[in-house]
């Protein structure tokens, strides 16, 4: 768009500045439709598993209405990005997966806080109506933290960056009005005629699961604390000394448009260099619609320098790609640009790196918007301190986890734009538990401001316990059908996620918590009793 109005700007001036096309690309996927069928298959699997365990922990009622918000969402979703008109990249088909995990997090939330009024002895139109209404703003602020990370990943990102984030901020905003409003409706429609009044939102399985849970998550908070500085020490380490396998979107490299004779699939060219290159990265898009024409990116001998290296690096990708190349063919064909026979190299630009710095960036400002998010919303330091310094562990430990296991792990765990929207996806889902924590500790120093401060973390930790698991593992559930049938191209991006929900909600527990302790014990109870309307 920008070429085509510079283009236009020339053409309505004065002096004749004609734009004449010099070169010209269509693009094509750089999936095959095997990864194709991958992605599809990981987010039909995940949404049937999503079912079946909403159905397991509440009851078979409950769980399908939960399942009609998903349903809905998913329709809502696709609708949205038709009238877009938005490419639907592989990146894409991961927000809306994880959207569809994210969705989930609402009707549990609700669920459960409707199962504690049960507890306390209210009828189901009563239980109901305040599990909606209490559960409201954890839900609202949870919800919108996310989309902060969303908004910086869109303003930050590009390419498939952009419409994954795309893609998560449209599945987020309508998984708010599919569980929150569209939800409520059926309930008040059915319990308004005197249906549904037997309702227990459990079942069997989940009946007196973490019901009353008493664990001692403060008396240790030090050792917690400690446990976690060693680690993020022990990941600092390992990113000074061992480093990360950085993609070509952060070191820069070469481009290498090559013709073939017959018909290839990115795949295969790029599992064949991949095999030759080392650890150097290698990308590959296909060129026009023929499926001959492929664009490879690699950042192989990229600080290398010198005259023969250009070189030396086409006799080597002339090696790798001899078992596809027209048999013969000599490396003099090979690399002339204007005789293409039997698979040539037609162009070989390079590279700039210059997105590296737009994605620690991106990381930054969602740490200090989600921060000064927190502040504004509980008006106490202690919970915007605590929910960052978690995040950046969070955060630490993961680049940490990369820098420890590339090279040796069955897949690639290569740094590129896709990892940093999981890390971005991480930080907001991470802060969604923080918020419901500290969302009832704030509730809690409303309704018990005598209450010894030590007892009341433990109790709002204990009764969030249920909440925090049930939507660590229905999320876990969609990202492992990621990671294990989304394919190759997707794997990396569902590791960064698995490690961001097992770790943000461990660092929720035992960092965001014991450091809003450690910070409010020592305040008066009058100055922390302030509760939402």
């Amino acid at each position: 768009e920008q070429a085509k109005d510079l283009a236009n700007v020339l053409k309505s001036g004065k002096m004749p500045a004609p734009a004449h096309i010099v070169q010209e690309d269509i693009v094509g996927p750089s999936l095959g439709q095997a990864s194709i069928n991958a992605g599809i298959m990981s987010f039909i699997v995940a949404l049937i598993l999503l079912m079946v365990y909403m159905c397991s922990m509440y009851g078979f009622i409950p769980g399908m209405v939960a399942n009609g918000a998903l349903v809905l969402n998913l329709f809502f979703t696709l609708g949205i990005l038709s009238s877009f008109q938005a490419a639907l990249t592989m990146s894409g088909i991961a927000g809306m997966v994880l959207a569809l995990g994210m969705a989930v997090d609402a009707n549990v939330l609700i669920y459960e806080r409707t199962k504690e009024e049960l507890r306390a002895g209210k009828g189901v139109k009563k239980a109901l109506a305040d599990g909606y209404s209490n559960a409201f703003s954890a839900i609202f602020d949870s919800n919108l933290t996310s989309i902060i990370t969303g908004i910086i990943l869109f303003n930050f990102g590009t390419g498939p960056i952009r419409g994954f984030a795309t893609t998560l901020i449209i599945g987020i905003l309508i998984s708010f009005f599919t569980a929150v409003f569209m939800t409520r409706l059926f309930y008040d429609y059915f319990m308004g005629k005197d249906k549904l009044l037997t309702l227990t939102f459990s079942s069997k399985i989940s009946k007196n699961l973490m019901a009353n849970v008493h664990f001692d998550f403060m008396g240790r908070n030090k050792l917690w604390l400690t446990i976690t500085g060693a680690a993020v020490v022990v990941c600092i380490a390992f990113l000074a000394t061992r480093g990360l396998s950085q993609s070509i979107d952060f070191t820069g490299g070469r481009n290498f448009k090559v013709q073939f004779e017959n018909k290839v699939e990115p795949e295969q060219i790029r599992e064949l260099i991949s095999s030759k290159f080392g650890d150097a990265n290698v990308s590959v898009i296909a060129i026009g619609t023929d499926g001959k024409t492929v664009r490879i990116s690699t950042n192989y001998r990229i600080e290398e320098e010198g005259n023969n290296i250009d070189s030396e690096i086409e006799a080597y990708l002339y090696e790798t790609l001899k078992p596809v190349l027209t048999q013969n063919i000599t490396l003099e064909t090979f690399i002339d640009r204007e005789n293409h026979t039997g698979g040539s190299i037609i162009s070989s630009p390079s590279i700039a790196d210059d997105i590296k710095v737009s994605a620690i960036w991106s990381v930054v400002l969602a740490l200090i918007a989600i921060g000064i998010y927190i502040l504004i919303r509980f008006r106490n330091i202690a919970y915007s301190i605590g929910s960052v310094a978690a995040l950046a562990c969070d955060t630490i430990i993961i680049l940490g986890a990369y820098s420890i296991c590339w090279g040796w792990m069955p897949f690639s765990l290569e740094i590129d734009q896709t990892f940093i929207g999981a890390i971005l996806t991480a930080i907001g889902y991470s802060i969604n538990d923080k918020v419901v924590i500290f969302d009832r500790v704030r509730e809690f120093f409303g309704l018990y401001p005598k209450r010894d401060k030590f007892q009341l973390f433990n109790d709002s930790l204990n009764t969030t316990l249920a909440r925090t698991i049930n939507t660590s593992l229905s999320t876990l559930i969609v990202l492992l059908c990621i990671f294990i049938l989304g394919g190759d191209s997707i794997r990396s991006f569902a590791f960064a996620m698995i490690l961001g929900v097992v770790f943000g909600t461990m660092s929720s527990l035992f960092v965001a918590s014991p450091i809003a302790y450690i910070l409010i014990k020592g305040k008066k109870s009058s100055e922390l009793n302030e509760v939402s309307e």
